[in-house]
């Protein structure tokens, strides 16, 4: 016959359970377990910096940075405080090394991290984070670079190291890859859904690879050289609104501009060190109006150039404050003319908007 429980194992269970009880109520009174409201996205205490600097009229402004989930300013669940209070609170999910960004057109923000083997995605209106990637079997992310939005409802992963890209569901399911034995170390891509058309810039091969949205390849651009039309390891492309195809052509320190056909255009910058110049230069973006954005990774900078190829502004420096970068790389501006860049070093994405003619700064 198992022994009987004394008294005194009674009475301590009945205080140790009258304790914890009171422990919870004194939390429910503190509002630990209330839910709250989402917090205000990319708040700012003082002045936020803009570009030119008066007291010429500013162009572009800085609006603020995502670097963790908490960034998103969620608001609390119901019962979260009660669950942080009695287990703590989760470690933040951050970036380790953001090297491009896109948007899907509306809220969400999708960022390639290499460092960490995945795509980030920040949803600024339901203010949910997310993370994609792809099952380890039977390929896995080794090194994804580049990524682009298909308006189709695709988004479009390019691995510079597994030589494939992967295209994702608007819900973050894997939907296959593509340019499998085509790509020799494909970066930067851009989607042309109209023309049923992928541009890959493909530093390896020293191209851009044009394919189909089902895989098919559909022709080269290019070759390894310095002249009208050649490259010297291409880091990535973007397309203008008139179908015109830009790359940045990293190595030989200048941006192209061909025509939808691929045939040269023009050249823009050179090496140096002076405004108009470039050291490495990285991402491309086109604003709405048409203007061109070029990101330097060495000047940890952004240079800004007329649809023509005149310079026109240029803003940031080496820094880890607001509109300072340490080693920038891709660029995406969305239809509301925001400017997001992939400031890789500072772990971070940094938002910016561009000012057009009557809008007040």
């Amino acid at each position: 016959m198992p022994p009987i429980p004394s008294r005194s194992c009674f009475h301590l269970d009945f205080v140790v359970r009258s304790s914890l009880a009171s422990i919870l109520m004194l939390m429910l009174a503190l509002g630990v377990g209330c839910a709250s409201k989402p917090g205000e996205l990319f708040a700012s205490p003082g002045i936020r910096p803009s570009w030119p600097a008066p007291p010429e009229r500013p162009r572009v402004r800085y609006v603020g940075e995502l670097a963790q989930d908490i960034d998103l300013k969620p608001g609390r669940k119901p019962m979260e405080g009660l669950r942080r209070a009695l287990f703590g609170r989760e470690s933040p999910r951050e970036m380790v090394r953001p090297l491009d960004v896109c948007s899907d057109g509306g809220q969400r923000v999708f960022v390639a991290d290499p460092g960490g083997r995945a795509v980030h995605v920040f949803d600024l209106g339901t203010r949910a984070y997310g993370l994609w990637a792809p099952p380890k079997q039977p390929i896995g992310f080794r090194l994804p670079v580049g990524l682009a939005w298909d308006p189709r409802g695709r988004l479009v992963v390019s691995d510079s190291e597994a030589k494939v890209l992967f295209v994702f569901d608007a819900r973050g399911t894997l939907l296959g890859t593509l340019g499998e034995n085509m790509l020799a170390r494909p970066c930067g891509v851009a989607v042309d859904a109209g023309r049923d058309r992928i541009y890959v810039a493909d530093a390896g091969a020293h191209q851009v690879v044009v394919i189909s949205a089902d895989g098919t390849e559909i022709g080269r651009i290019g070759r390894r050289g310095t002249g009208p039309g050649e490259f010297n390891f291409p880091t990535d492309v973007v397309l203008g609104p008139d179908g015109s195809i830009v790359v940045s052509d990293s190595l030989n320190f200048r941006v192209q501009v061909l025509d939808s056909g691929g045939g040269f255009v023009r050249q823009i910058g050179q090496k140096g060190d002076m405004p108009g110049y470039f050291s490495q230069p990285k991402g491309v973006a086109i604003d709405p109006e048409g203007h061109l954005y070029v990101v330097d990774a060495n000047f940890e900078a952004v240079q800004v150039f007329s649809p023509d190829g005149a310079l026109l502004m240029s803003f940031g420096r080496e820094g880890r404050r607001a509109g300072e970068f340490w080693l920038p790389s891709g660029i995406s501006i969305d239809a509301s003319a925001r400017i997001w860049i992939a400031d890789s070093y500072n772990k971070r994405i940094q938002v910016f908007e561009y000012l057009p003619e009557g809008v007040e700064p």
